[in-house]
């Protein structure tokens, strides 16, 4: 009887001991992710700035309206890129051209149709159009400006760069960062009347987890090639 007393002492004290041992990691593990997730909420302006200039990669979906003289499209789209100069574009929305897709890898432009299977690839392709949806666009023109501003507004950090180009009408970019989490939420492109021109919505957006390898692995049965 003693023994088996001891027995299930010894056994009762085990157990708490690996429900204390379970409970520390637990813990540990939870404050860690903790910080971790609100690692940029107790960042400074200038720190969540560096951090958003420093971006090497991005994977986001973005809602898009653009507005003309005539009329307002609007666009629903997936971005990926890495740096120096890998993007591809997906168009989700509108139905017409959804699955429509650009793929860009430094030097060769392909212009994807996922639906029809088909490609065209524009080889040796040096430059692309300034196209203003892209996060890593504004990054440059923010970094290469000397017109730029840093100020918050509404719990918002807004960074905005004032465009000095051949554009007669883009005058400048606002990048809007959540000053609660850190998040990217918009950017608007505006013209020299300050009229919004294009209006992006971040959804979602990932920021330095993809690879190249990632946002190049496409293959179509069909396709044409042409020079550029």
């Amino acid at each position: 009887m003693k023994n088996k007393m001891i027995l299930k002492i010894t056994i009762a004290i085990v157990v708490i001991a690996v429900i204390a041992i379970i409970i520390y990691f637990f813990s540990r593990n939870v404050n860690k992710n903790s910080k971790m997730g609100n690692n940029l909420s107790n960042k400074t302006n200038q720190e969540i700035e560096e951090y958003i200039l420093n971006i090497s990669s991005y994977e986001a979906e973005i809602d898009v309206e653009v507005e003309t003289n005539k009329n307002k499209t609007k666009y629903k789209i997936k971005q990926s890129y890495v740096a120096p100069n890998i993007e591809k574009q997906t168009i989700l929305e509108p139905s017409n051209i959804s699955g429509l897709e650009t793929v860009y890898d430094g030097n060769t432009l392909k212009i994807n149709n996922t639906k029809l299977n088909l490609s065209t690839v524009y080889q040796n392709y040096q430059y692309m159009i300034e196209n203003f949806l892209w996060l890593n666009s504004f990054i440059e023109d923010y970094k290469n400006s000397s017109n730029k501003k840093l100020y918050e507004e509404n719990n918002m950090i807004i960074m905005e760069v004032t465009l000095h180009n051949n554009n007669q009408y883009v005058s400048s970019k606002k990048l809007f960062i959540d000053k609660t989490t850190g998040k990217i939420t918009k950017m608007i492109v505006q013209d020299k009347n300050q009229k919004n021109l294009v209006y992006i919505l971040y959804n979602e957006i990932k920021i330095n987890s993809l690879k190249k390898e990632e946002v190049l692995a496409f293959r179509l049965n069909n396709f044409s090639v042409a020079q550029y």
